[in-house]
């Protein structure tokens, strides 16, 4: 709950009415000062994200531990003792791509260190990985030419001419490491986009899948939200545990304790939605069971595909 002072003049600044307590009984505003810290400004940013204090952790602890909980819950009315969906998707998304980005790449500040400190290594190196990339051309002068002096016979089209000279223009500035570091930033960084064009989707093959007379696709949707909240939230836990454990020094207990956490953790991912959807539209097992693996194969592929063209987009667009 808020903390700032109570303002002496009791008239309500939204509406005009006598403020008896410290919240206006006809339009419910807090009758508080206006000016406000910047420490009350975060605490006030925290407190309206996470609905203040026992609604967060009790969403958190529902939304990990108890499959489609959460989205029977907010649709049978019970909507104040949670975090909104939307509201709870929106902060585990824009903390976990947060701590990711914030979070330096170990392998990324290693190579940084190697170059200051072998530069002629490096060259070498250098060399040796851009073979990785050649696809027939040693560099873009060299593509040029045979595109512009070659017989038409041995030039290539249009597109294929456009998609060689941005391959070999990306090796020329960078090396294997650092197309793929670029690549994976790129990937991470536009990635909550890409999840949340799929989420429709997603809910859209489980209207397809269902009583349409039972279910609205607002319930579906309400039922997405969740399970990608949760997925991220998983994520952002293993991602923090690995780098936890990764800052020890390396040894078989912790090789073993990392293995163990990210092979339950992963699992987990996995297997909760089969419970997730029978809890939810309450069909027999065996019913649920075939849906939820033909709606996981459905959606495995569209997801894959999604990623595939994403994958294309983010390689075309590093430089």
């Amino acid at each position: 709950m808020s903390k700032s002072p109570l303002r002496k003049d009791k008239t309500c600044l939204n509406c005009r009415y006598v403020v008896e307590n410290r919240f206006c009984s006809n339009c419910g505003q807090e009758n508080t000062d206006t000016r406000k810290t910047f420490y009350h400004l975060f605490i006030h940013f925290i407190e309206d994200l996470t609905h203040y204090e026992n609604a967060f952790w009790k969403t958190i602890k529902n939304l990990l531990f108890k499959p489609s909980a959460l989205t029977k819950e907010y649709l049978s009315g019970k909507r104040l003792s949670y975090l909104a969906p939307v509201r709870l998707y929106i902060f585990i998304s824009f903390i976990t791509f947060f701590l990711i980005t914030v979070f330096p790449n170990k392998d990324s500040e290693l190579l940084k260190i190697q170059e200051t400190k072998a530069p002629t290594n490096t060259k070498q190196e250098t060399k040796e990985e851009q073979e990785l990339f050649n696809f027939g051309y040693a560099s873009v002068k060299e593509l040029d030419s045979i595109q512009k002096n070659a017989p038409e016979s041995k030039k290539l089209s249009d597109f294929n001419y456009w998609i060689n000279k941005k391959i070999q223009t990306i090796r020329e500035h960078n090396t294997n490491k650092e197309i793929l570091e670029k690549f994976v930033e790129s990937f991470l960084h536009n990635l909550p986009k890409v999840l949340f064009v799929f989420m429709p989707f997603f809910a859209f093959f489980l209207w397809l899948f269902h009583n349409k007379k039972r279910w609205y696709y607002f319930d579906h949707g309400i039922f997405t939200l969740h399970y990608f909240s949760f997925l991220l939230l998983l994520f952002l836990i293993l991602f923090l545990t690995n780098k936890f454990l990764s800052s020890f020094e390396k040894s078989g207990l912790i090789s073993f304790i990392l293995g163990l956490f990210n092979f339950i953790g992963f699992s987990w991912m996995v297997y909760y939605f089969f419970p997730a959807h029978h809890r939810f539209y309450g069909e027999t097992r065996f019913v649920s069971f075939l849906k939820s693996s033909l709606l996981f194969i459905i959606n495995f592929i569209i997801v894959l595909l999604i990623i595939t063209i994403f994958a294309v987009y983010t390689f075309i667009n590093l430089k």
